[in-house]
Order: C-alpha cells, then structure tokens, then sequence
C-alpha cells in the first residue's frame, strides 16, 4: 500500500504556498491560467513590454488624455502634455531624485509577471520529485501507474477514449469558468472573490452529484 504524507501537512503546505504567493505578487495563482501564459510565452511577452512602457500612472494618463484628444478633438479631454524625457520612470531626474514608483493601484490590475509562471510551473514539478524520493517511490517508467492500467484493462480503447474526452471538457470548463481549483479553490476563495466562490460551488457540487450517481444510482 502507498504511503502518503499526513493530509495536515499537504494541508498546511498549500496554505502556505498560496498566502506567500498572495502576499509577495498581491494576485491569485491557478496552474491552468500559469500553463496558458507559458503556452502563449510570446505574446505575453509583447504584452509585458507595453505594460512597462505605461508602468508610470502619469505616463499612462497622459497617454490617453493624448490620444482622445486626437480622437474627438481638443475640447473633449482635459490639457494634459506628454511628460518629459526626466519624468520617465526608468531613468532619474535631473535634480538627483528617483521618479515616484508605479501605483500599486495600477499595478494590481496588471498580469503577474511571466516569470513567476514559469517558476511556479517548476516548484510543481521539483515538489513532486523531492516527495517522491524521500518516500522512495521514485522510478521512472513509460506507463502510467498500475492504478490507471486497471481503469483500462478490461476496454482499453473505451476507457481511453472517455478519459480523453473527459480532459477535453476539464480544459473547456477551466476556460470557461476563468480557472481551475487551484485558482478558484485555493486563491480565489482565500481572497474571497464572489466569482471563484460561485465557481468553486458548482464544480465541486457537481464534482459530489456525479460520483453520487455513478456508485449508488447507476
């Protein structure tokens, strides 16, 4: 028989991992949304670059103070010049003296950074690893488990094929539900966000419902 760690302490090692990482980016972390950022590396990448150029809540304001009035005219929006070259947040002031840091206003509103995503990505992996070989379980193979090999044995196509379908709907519905449990579960529900509580409701309520019904109804 397997021996697992004691459910306290993967109790308390996600609590731990989830309010350090609330705590040190200000944003919910879910393993879904980090997997399609890395997935889409390049395009977020492009996204980072014109974030930094708006890092500064001035420069974005005038930015588009700017760019309405090009749009509807100079009566529209309030006179607001585009900052000078001693204002840019990257570089100092001619006086000696640092630009003001981006708004923490502003910058909870942007994505954390792709960085982040890929270390979190990692840290799963060599969490698993590390678990693995303290508890001497560690080998590697081309199968999937003895557990998953009774799943398939009797109809291997059949079960193959439902599994197959079945992650299908798992990756849909984390799109279209904006995360995962992890996101939803952990962070969301922490931070007390009506959506991922709602969320969470729903996919473990249904999650209950089905299993309910295929070991005691069907």
């Amino acid at each position: 028989m397997t021996e697992y760690w004691p459910w306290w302490a993967g109790a308390a090692g996600l609590a731990l991992t989830t309010i350090n990482y609330a705590v040190t980016t200000d944003r919910s972390f879910g393993v879904s949304g980090a997997w399609d950022r890395v997935l889409h590396w390049r395009a977020e990448r492009r996204v980072e670059r014109v974030n930094e150029q708006f890092a500064d809540e001035r420069v974005l304001t005038a930015a588009l103070a700017a760019a309405t009035t090009d749009q509807f005219g100079a009566g529209s929006a309030p006179p607001a010049a585009h900052p000078a070259p001693d204002d840019d947040a990257r570089t100092p002031r001619r006086d000696g003296r640092r630009p003001a840091s981006p708004s923490p206003s502003l910058a909870r509103l942007l994505p954390a950074p792709l960085v982040s995503q890929v270390a979190l990505l990692l840290s799963i992996f060599v969490g698993g690893w590390i678990a693995a070989v303290t508890a001497g379980r560690f080998q590697l193979r081309l199968d999937m488990g003895d557990a998953f090999g009774q799943i398939v044995s009797d109809k291997p196509i059949e079960m193959i094929g439902a599994l197959f379908v079945g992650g299908v709907l798992v990756g849909f519905g984390t799109r279209l539900a904006g995360g995962c449990s992890s996101g939803h579960g952990l962070n969301g529900c922490g931070r007390l966000q009506p959506v991922s509580i709602v969320a969470t409701a729903v996919f473990f309520g249904t999650g209950v419902l089905v299993s309910f019904l295929l070991w005691k109804v069907i």
